[in-house]
């Protein structure tokens, strides 16, 4: 199992995140970014046509790479898809990405909660039962983003962003009421974090933001044989793949600044 990779599974580079986590807690493991570029963005799919077209994409990964551990880095993916993947490959395993709403309802004193999600991640019923279940006792605004993510892939791309188009996609995340304000938006995408620094400057008022991607990692690290996560491995190394088999040259830039060889081909 030392060659077993653990794989990681977004629409587009925002699973990085996690990915950069998962290297500090697990060294000698070997990684497989897969990027499924060619559904992004996924806000435009309708739900049936996703699920099923993350189920197929699955099932030529699980077959071509034969992972320990599959990581969904990707709320809309994890909330829509992963009870389908776990149905359809009932003896794989795999970890999936959900708002970190259960540590914000503990965290927050004002008890004014913002998610800032993907409209998908925010219209999806999994998203409130989060809610109702552990943060009943406070207000939680869910904010869907139709641009942050995009944002995210252009500054990571291009190295910059415009700064007042992501003012304008954090602005509904700030209540004021009765005196309080709020002091904690859950980044309920992957891609997310990547614009921190500028939602820190941009924001009218310092608020902690809740990151879950070194969680996410944990989890997947926890499910993983001990041994597994300290043995060298004896594979190629790290590989990034991309769905649509045609990444743009400053996106294969950014994963080989991550230390990821990029598959220019479009199978799986």
């Amino acid at each position: 199992m030392a060659d077993a990779p653990v794989l990681f599974f977004d629409s587009g580079i925002g699973g990085l995140t996690v990915l950069r986590e998962a290297r500090v807690l697990m060294p000698g493991r070997r990684f497989v970014y897969v990027a499924d570029d060619a559904a992004f963005p996924y806000g435009n799919w309708e739900e049936a046509e996703l699920r099923s077209h993350i189920v197929g994409v699955f099932e030529q990964l699980l077959e071509r790479h034969q992972p320990a551990i599959s990581v969904i880095a990707c709320n809309t993916a994890s909330t829509l898809a992963i009870a389908a993947l776990r149905e359809h490959f009932p003896g794989r395993s795999f970890v999936g990405t959900v708002p970190a709403i259960k540590p914000a309802a503990e965290r927050t004193r004002s008890g004014l909660v913002s998610v800032l999600a993907t409209p998908g991640t925010v219209k999806r019923q999994y998203t409130r039962d989060l809610i109702r279940e552990w943060a009943a006792k406070c207000h939680v605004r869910l904010v869907g983003s139709v641009n942050l993510a995009t944002l995210a892939e252009t500054y990571m791309r291009d190295g910059f962003v415009d700064e007042e188009a992501v003012r304008a996609e954090i602005a509904p995340c700030f209540m004021e009421q009765d005196g309080r304000r709020t002091d904690i938006v859950v980044l309920a995408c992957t891609h997310y974090p990547f614009l921190a620094n500028r939602m820190r400057k941009t924001a009218p008022w310092p608020v902690d933001w809740i990151d879950p991607a070194e969680a996410i990692a944990r989890r997947a690290l926890s499910l993983l044989p001990r041994q597994d996560g300290t043995e060298p491995f004896s594979g190629a190394g790290d590989i990034a793949i991309f769905t649509s088999g045609n990444p743009n040259p400053a996106t294969c830039r950014l994963m080989h600044g991550f230390g990821l060889k990029v598959e220019n081909r479009a199978r799986p």
